[in-house]
Formats: C-alpha cells, sequence, structure tokens
C-alpha cells in the first residue's frame, strides 16, 4: 500500500488517465484523418494535416503506456483480454502504422501516388478509430471467462453492441477533430469545421444516447447501478448519478451552438469533457472489475513488490512526459494559414 491505497487500485487509475489522454490527444488527430474526405480539396487537406503534424506522433506515447502497463501491472487482465480481442486490436495496429507510412509518404508521391496515401490516411484513420470502438465494445459487453481464462469464441466482440460503439467512438473523433480544427485552422477551412462542430454535436449527442441505454442492458449490475431496474427506480442511487448525463447534454448543446470565434480553443476543451463524462459513467458501470463482471484490479494484478518497483519508475516519468507533452503543445500553439502544408 502507499498512504493506505492499494497498489493495484494506483496502478488502475494511472492506466485509465493514461487511455483518457490517447483517448484526447490521438482522437483529434485521428478525428482530422476520418474528416478527410470531406476536404474541399488537395490545399485544405494540406491545411488539416499540417494542422496535427508537430504532435500526431507524440500523442500515440499514452496508447503505448495504456497497453504496457496493463501487461506489467495486470498481467492476468492482459492475458485475459487478448486473446479475446485479439481480431480488432491486431486491425487497429495494422490501421494506425499503414495511417503512419501515409502521413509521411502523402507529399513524397507522383500526383497518382498522393491519391493512394490521401485515401490511405483517411482510411487508415476510420480503420483504427472503428477498431478502438469494437475493441471498447467487446470489452464492455463483458468476456466469456471461467476461471481466470478466456474461453469463448475469437469472434464474440463481434456483436450489435460493438458495432453501435464503434460507430460512436468514429463520431466522437470526428467531433475531436473538428473541434480541433475550429482551434488550429483560419480561413475557409475555420468557418468549414465550424459546421462540422454543430453537425456532429448531434451525432455524438444521439450516440452516447443510444450507446448508454444499451450498456444498461449488457448486465444486470449494470442497470442497478444507476438505480434502475425491470420494474421500479431506485430514486437516491438514480439522483446522485443523473447529473452525469444531464451535463454531457448540455456540453453538447454548448457545441452545437457553434464555436466562439473569440474563443477557440473552447469547443476543443467542452468535446474533452464530453469524453471524460463518458469515461466516468463507463467506469462508474464497470466498477469494480478491471475485466467485465469477471476480475477486480487486485484479483489481476502483479504481486506487491513488482507493482512498487514500477511505481517507483512511473512516478518521476509521468510527470516528465506531461511536462514534455504540454512544451510541445505551447510552441505549436499558433494557428495554421490557408497555405500551410507538411513536408
Amino acid at each position: 500500500m502507499v498512504f493506505g491505497i492499494e497498489l493495484s487500485l494506483i496502478w488502475a487509475v494511472l492506466i485509465a488517465v493514461a487511455v483518457f489522454l490517447y483517448v484526447a490527444l490521438d482522437g483529434f488527430d485521428l478525428g482530422v484523418g476520418i474528416l478527410f474526405p470531406f476536404a474541399r480539396d488537395k490545399n485544405e487537406r494540406d491545411q488539416m494535416q499540417a494542422a496535427i503534424a508537430p504532435v500526431w506522433d507524440g500523442n500515440e506515447t499514452w496508447l503505448v503506456l495504456g497497453g504496457g502497463g496493463l501487461f506489467a501491472a495486470f498481467p492476468k487482465a492482459y492475458a485475459t483480454v487478448m486473446p479475446a480481442l485479439y481480431g480488432p486490436i491486431t486491425l487497429m495496429l495494422l490501421a494506425l502504422i499503414f495511417r503512419g507510412v501515409a502521413f509521411e509518404f502523402r507529399h513524397h508521391g507522383r500526383a497518382r501516388g498522393a491519391r493512394f496515401w490521401t485515401a490511405a490516411f483517411a482510411g487508415g484513420s476510420i480503420v483504427a478509430a472503428g477498431a478502438q470502438g469494437l475493441v471498447l465494445g467487446g470489452f464492455v459487453q463483458g468476456l466469456a471467462v471461467r476461471d481466470g481464462v478466456f474461453v469463448g469464441g475469437p469472434l464474440d466482440w463481434l456483436t450489435p453492441f460493438s458495432l453501435l460503439v464503434a460507430g460512436a467512438v468514429m463520431a466522437g473523433y470526428a467531433l475531436l477533430g473538428a473541434c480541433w480544427l475550429v482551434f488550429k485552422t483560419q480561413g475557409d477551412l475555420f468557418e468549414r469545421a465550424r459546421g462540422w462542430v454543430k453537425q456532429l454535436a448531434v451525432v455524438v449527442a444521439l450516440s452516447m444516447g443510444a450507446v448508454s441505454l444499451a450498456t444498461l442492458n449488457v448486465d444486470p449490475r449494470v442497470t442497478a447501478r444507476w438505480g434502475l431496474t425491470m420494474t421500479s427506480v431506485d430514486w437516491p442511487a438514480f439522483l446522485r448519478l443523473a447529473p452525469l448525463p444531464l451535463l454531457a447534454g448540455a456540453l453538447c448543446f454548448l457545441l452545437w451552438r457553434g464555436a466562439d470565434t473569440r474563443r477557440h480553443l473552447q469547443p476543443y476543451l467542452y468535446a474533452v469533457a464530453l469524453f471524460a463524462i463518458g469515461f466516468l459513467g463507463l467506469a462508474i458501470s464497470l466498477w469494480p472489475y478491471i475485466v467485465p463482471f469477471a476480475m477486480t484490479p487486485a484479483q489481476a494484478a502483479a504481486a506487491d513488490n513488482a507493482l512498487a518497483l514500477m511505481l517507483w519508475g512511473a512516478a518521476p516519468m509521468l510527470p516528465i512526459i506531461l511536462a514534455y507533452t504540454a512544451w510541445v503543445y505551447w510552441v505549436f500553439r499558433a494557428k495554421v494559414g490557408a497555405d500551410a502544408t507538411y513536408h
């Protein structure tokens, strides 16, 4: 224990924070790729690419930290989750690799090659975002686990629920991407991005509502956690959690109103807050399980001495990574013009 808190709980929080930072940061550059097909012309796509060029690859640091942290701190959970979700995880990694290659090659080919790499960047972004949604949906709906071992089939993750979550994740990432373009661009693209924010705010609101209702039917324990049953409502429990969906609705309304021309960062912060609410709602629904309905952090964790040793390394490194990331974003805080490009 550290300060009376179990090491397994500390590591669960650290991994959750890393995953959320990945979603908030890499989500917007995946979103920009998702919006690529809606750009007006090559110059507009160049401007979109320039808006994420200084930071896009560094954003994936948090995915490595989340996945590596799960492997090191919760090996039993890792050994259970990976066989269940090999399909979408492999698809996600291949899409991220292909997308990274396309990002660099887009400006180094002939006209026909440039068109191919443009499509590859957009396709890789869409597939990666969808695969992450399939991973999340397959994880939330629960895994077939017996005695700490996955005993289900290779396609258990492919369900209507996981497809619904995949669609919601793609819409959410597109919203983050549009908000980032409002913050980072100017000219015609800035005005078009404001319109995308307004449209996507409606799509995301509907998607979050649909996923939230579907999640209530995943397991009776989730329904009970929110104070609901088939025949009655536990009003004290329901009212304690009711502010979350109300706040999510308020944020969607603020985003729908469009970007304030005087505060261009505000829409992106609203979108990140919206993801934070969804993240918190998911944590409330699944707690205390790290593998839904099968394994708690304490049951899945490595030995305490291993967790303590890793914490000695993580404690100084995380602030350094955060400080460096913040510095990079500050250095490249300026907007990109209509003639901007990436080479």
